[in-house]
């Protein structure tokens, strides 16, 4: 559902990734760049406000501070808070939403807030006694209703990772639309940055300091982790699909982490121009391409898969994905 009407051409300022202005091909990619803002908004801006209406749900359990004690109580309040919104669901008629809750229900939840497209911070593994742990960010277009795609990456994930460790599906913020106006701004990213922040946080308090922490970070979730990275407790950050970061360079990022990233060969995400250009006062784009030598992390294969395929059973991603996660980065494949 597009939900903001603002950000349309206007007036226009165009910066690249070095901060010069567009000239012969890179002001065409620029303004190609443009372009798709523009036919976004001719799409956005007349649905906007014609999605379907927001499923009654209760407000989000009070919970006790996240530690390894309390956990138990934290899953169980959770998913009597998900029963409830099952049963509200199922009242006001919808019964796919009802059927999603429901499920949310039997699982470990350090996080749920069924309003509105709806908010889940699920556990795969035993966070408690896990010695790594991986933070799952979606991109665009995840919510409880399609939460099935996004579970299907963590788990992939955990079924490679194997004992021992902890994945986290942190669905903490409202993604923007793939067809809409806040997809091509950080500005939806900046409102999710310190709820991740939060969350890394409270992963901290269950698990312990010596728990190694791996973001792993998909197209505009990877924008949402940039904006969240500056002194955050994690010691990796893979960008995977990413349109940028909003930053030049993993330097500006301001982390100890090591800074990842990649692209599958047949992931459209590529074909986005990595510039970034002031819209009626909004910075539309995101700057450097992630696996560009300017911008200075750590390339790794990601094989020849799609922008949905990082996750993929097999893949070379995942491969390297795991041995980030593991820590044992000196494997990991370019």
């Amino acid at each position: 559902m597009v939900r903001e009407r603002e950000g349309c051409p206007g007036g226009t300022t165009a910066r690249g990734s070095g901060g010069t202005t567009a000239r012969g091909s890179r002001g065409r990619r620029w303004w190609r760049g443009v372009l798709a803002v523009a036919v976004a908004c001719a799409v956005a801006v007349p649905l906007a406000g014609a999605g379907r209406a927001r499923v009654p749900s209760p407000g989000p359990a009070v919970l006790a501070a996240p530690s390894a004690a309390t956990l138990g109580g934290i899953y169980a309040a959770n998913r009597g808070n998900a029963e409830e919104a099952a049963r509200m669901a199922d009242e006001y008629g919808d019964r796919g939403r009802a059927a999603a809750d429901r499920a949310l229900a039997g699982r470990q939840l350090l996080a749920f807030d069924g309003r509105g497209p709806g908010l889940v911070t699920e556990v795969l593994g035993d966070l408690a006694h896990a010695d790594r742990v991986a933070v799952l960010v979606p991109g665009s277009d995840t919510g409880i209703d399609t939460y099935g795609r996004f579970r299907a990456t963590a788990l992939a994930l955990h079924e490679r990772l194997g004992a021992g460790t902890a994945v986290v599906a942190w669905l903490g913020y409202e993604t923007p639309g793939t067809i809409s106006t806040t997809v091509a701004t950080t500005d939806r990213a900046e409102e999710a940055a310190p709820r991740l922040r939060d969350a890394v946080s409270d992963v901290r308090a269950v698990a312990g300091p010596r728990a190694r922490v791996s973001l792993l970070c998909h197209s505009y979730g990877s924008v949402v982790c940039a904006e969240a990275a500056d002194g955050l407790d994690v010691d990796d950050i893979a960008l995977l699909g990413s349109p940028g970061t909003g930053a030049d360079t993993a330097a500006a990022l301001h982390t100890r982490a090591r800074i990842w990233a990649a692209r599958g060969a047949d992931d459209w995400i590529g074909n986005v121009p990595h510039l970034s250009a002031d819209l009626l006062g909004t910075t539309v784009g995101f700057g450097t391409d992630p696996v560009s030598p300017a911008f200075g992390a750590r390339v790794f294969a990601a094989g020849d898969g799609g922008h949905s395929d990082y996750f993929a059973p097999g893949s070379a991603s995942l491969a390297n994905l795991t041995r980030i996660v593991l820590g044992q980065t000196r494997t990991v494949t370019s």
